[in-house]
């Protein structure tokens, strides 16, 4: 069975996908439809719907406060990757780089077959003997320079 975050994220995504890639939502009243805490909300969106998932998430507080979700363009490939590299920082673990690997598989930026290879070239095990946080540099480094590759 889905978790209520599941759900508010499946809900957020279609409502993403019924527009033009953009919505504003009021935290309070999707609570309401939910039945939960604004907290909830604030939560499926500042977990599910981060930069490196292909989201841009701005947010005003107060009585009419919003929040307006957008979903990246990456229509054209090269202007998403310049995206992520730009977003990326000098650093990054493991598991955000799987993140940002996944994601290109999944809006057919790359293929699985590289994904794979750009997922092993990453890898604790291979840089696993670089000493932290110089292991999280070089997975930067790494990644960057592949994703550059692709723009080529």
């Amino acid at each position: 069975m889905a978790s209520l975050s599941d759900i508010i994220e499946t809900f957020i995504k279609q409502m993403i996908a019924d527009t033009n890639g953009s919505i504003e939502i009021q935290r309070n009243e999707l609570a309401n439809q939910f039945n939960c805490v604004p907290s909830q909300i604030n939560y499926v969106i500042s977990t599910r719907f981060t930069t490196d998932r292909g989201y841009y998430v701005e947010s005003r507080r107060g009585g009419g406060g919003h929040v307006r979700i957008k979903r990246i363009n990456i229509t054209r490939p090269g202007n998403y990757l310049m995206h992520i590299v730009s977003s990326m920082g000098t650093s990054i673990s493991q598991q955000s780089a799987e993140v940002f690997i996944k994601n290109f598989i999944d809006y057919d930026v790359i293929s699985e077959r590289e994904g794979y290879i750009m997922k092993a070239a990453v890898s604790d095990k291979i840089i696993g003997s670089v000493p932290m946080p110089d292991r999280d540099i070089l997975r930067a480094m790494l990644l960057k320079n592949m994703i550059m590759s692709l723009l080529v």
